[in-house]
């Protein structure tokens, strides 16, 4: 019978990039995960900042690529998605490639506030301030744009909201507004229209009416997002053209109209088949933006991308141990794990998200199905399916079995509630960081040790 190893070459094709296998062991961009293992045991969540540089500039030199080959007369700026993933350390690496950022709830105002205090981030940085304001959020905007801020820009979820803004702010220069766009929700979804934004056909009377007779604001950026991600269907190519032509129609009436923000959603490789063309989409997007202005005579737009999962999920994984095996029936065979899904990788359970699955030893070893279980005492905790077989594989051994979860990096912790309780009163896995040294040798740092009982007891009232 074949090795696992020649089982997943011939299924899927590998080692692949980011993979490979030496004596009989995974390494992850030359990372020994073994030793990782031997060094800090198991469960162990670990994070490899370089990833998350790389894929930021990936992304930066497709759009410029594409810029350049449409002959296209915006630019393109790079905006990281905070909620994503909040950590400092993300954030900083994410900071050191000239991007900017763009919030979601009111404690990213003082958290950019603390980048700035410390000298990673200057006053200059372009903020665009998403999602529906708490009276908190809001008044952070106001406080930072008082404070010298002066390219913070708050997107208009909703109508009301420009009137705080048009009470409180005063500056020697006009305030820069965007306004977002109900977008359309996807066909299967139980709603037509998103909950968040302006809905498209009021915005035009809305500018009208509010915000051009006041000398002391002018809307600056149309923002939408559109529900599948970026993707290429019939479904988004409809929605980007209907909020390009709305632009057009709005960049008439206002000249200080030059940016659209088209959102986040680029996918990050989730499975080993993965084939996602991003050269082509971001190409693609680039020119039908270029049509579009044309068609109605409208010099193009800045370009505003607000990447999250794309940016950090390639970035992390977690490990775990085989810690029993159960055979149930005749065919359902289970590894129990030392770890949950549900309090580990919440998206496994809540949106059955698929992430790459890989043992880190005995690649020479036979293959078999399994499930596998997670240690809480819940039906729920479980993964018994790749994103492209109905089924997972692992090694046949009775000895000590290793496997990894990669390409986690986006939301788990934060969904996890990092630092809290969590289901089973199950700990928080021990957190490493890994960055290169100039020499390339790797640094290790631990950012997080595995949370102990007196923690989880203090949470909960007893100390």
């Amino acid at each position: 019978m074949q090795s696992y190893q020649e089982f997943l070459d011939l299924s899927v094709g590998f080692p692949q990039d980011g993979f490979e296998i030496i004596d009989d062991e995974l390494y992850f961009h030359d990372l020994n995960l073994m030793e990782m293992i031997e060094t800090y045991g198991t469960p162990l969540r670990f994070t490899y900042l370089p990833i998350i540089s790389k894929k930021i500039q990936q992304a930066k030199i497709l759009f410029q690529t594409a810029i350049l080959k449409h002959n296209y007369r915006g630019t393109y700026k790079y905006c990281y998605c905070t909620k994503s993933s909040h950590f400092k350390h993300v954030v900083e690496e994410a900071l050191k490639n000239d991007i900017h950022l763009e919030t979601s709830s009111a404690f990213d105002m003082p958290m950019i506030d603390a980048l700035e205090k410390k000298g990673v981030v200057n006053k200059d940085i372009t903020v665009i301030c998403n999602g529906f304001k708490t009276y908190q959020y809001k008044q952070y905007i106001i406080d930072m744009l008082h404070d010298g801020y002066k390219n913070i820009i708050p997107v208009l979820d909703n109508k009301e909201e420009f009137n705080i803004y048009d009470d409180e702010v005063e500056l020697e220069e006009p305030c820069n507004l965007g306004i977002r766009i109900a977008a359309e929700e996807q066909p299967d979804s139980p709603f037509y229209t998103s909950r968040l934004g302006i809905r498209l056909e009021d915005i035009l009377d809305f500018y009208n009416n509010k915000v051009a007779p006041n000398p002391n604001f002018r809307v600056k950026l149309l923002h939408f997002f559109i529900n599948s991600g970026i993707s290429d269907t019939p479904y988004y190519w409809n929605e980007l053209e209907k909020y390009v032509t709305l632009y057009c129609k709005f960049k008439k009436i206002n000249p200080d109209l030059d940016t659209l923000d088209i959102g986040g959603g680029m996918p990050f490789k989730d499975s080993l088949v993965h084939d996602f063309d991003y050269e082509y989409m971001v190409n693609e997007i680039v020119n039908r933006i270029k049509q579009i202005c044309a068609v109605h005579d409208v010099m193009e737009p800045d370009i505003i991308t607000e990447f999250g999962k794309y940016t950090v999920a390639e970035a992390s994984g977690i490990l775990y141990k085989v810690i029993g095996r159960k055979q149930q029936n005749d065919r359902e065979k289970w590894l129990m794990l030392d770890g949950s899904f549900i309090t580990n990788l919440p998206d496994v359970w809540a949106l059955n998200q698929k992430y790459i699955l890989l043992p880190i030893n005995n690649w020479d070893a036979e293959y078999e199905r399994v499930n596998l279980g997670g240690i809480t005492c819940d039906g729920q905790d479980y993964y018994s399916q790749e994103a492209h077989i109905n089924s997972v594989f692992m090694p046949k051994t009775r000895k000590l079995q290793y496997l990894g979860f990669f390409h986690t990096g986006a939301y788990q912790e934060v969904l996890s509630g990092y630092g809290g309780i969590h289901h089973c009163l199950l700990p928080s896995p021990k957190h490493v960081l890994v960055r290169r040294n100039r020499d390339e040798t790797f640094n290790f740092e631990v950012f997080g040790e595995e949370q102990n009982s007196k923690q989880v007891l203090r949470l909960l009232g007893y100390q």
